[in-house]
């Protein structure tokens, strides 16, 4: 089967919530800078941000700028809007960041089509805005 085109997902159909621990995440997406939660006394980076290090156990953080660049981990293909069941075609991946070792990041990618997604497949950060003034990291093929 041939897919087409991959996009993300419509902006308008997507609403986040923050908390302490998330929010610096999202207010750097908002000046479409990405980031990673880095605890600030072992250096262990983690995704999602929680606000204890599972290494060490500190509660500091530090928030690094990320290159805005990764690898695909891994990817599905889906064929319908999961709001609202039309057809659409979209590619839901989990993304090794760079500049975070172990850090994964799941997002949708576009700009290529769905049938060229692979394992592996280097991507570079796009910028979706979101429900309530809220911007999302996808990415498209680097």
């Amino acid at each position: 089967m041939t897919y087409g085109p991959a996009r993300a997902l419509p902006g308008d159909q997507i609403k986040i919530t923050t908390n302490p621990d998330t929010e610096p995440f999202w207010q750097a997406a908002k000046e479409h800078k990405l980031t990673a939660c880095e605890c600030g006394e072992c250096g262990h980076f983690r995704m999602p941000p929680t606000a204890i290090c599972p290494e060490c156990g500190s509660r500091e953080k530090k928030w690094p700028s990320l290159p805005g660049t990764g690898t695909i981990f891994s990817f599905a293909i889906c064929n319908k809007n999961p709001k609202n069941g039309e057809d659409y075609i979209y590619v839901p991946v989990v993304v090794d960041l760079d500049g975070a070792p172990g850090t994964r990041l799941n997002a949708n990618v576009s700009g290529c089509d769905a049938d060229d997604v692979h394992i592996g497949m280097k991507v570079v950060v796009d910028w979706t805005p979101i429900q309530d003034g809220w911007v999302l990291p996808n990415f498209r093929k680097a």
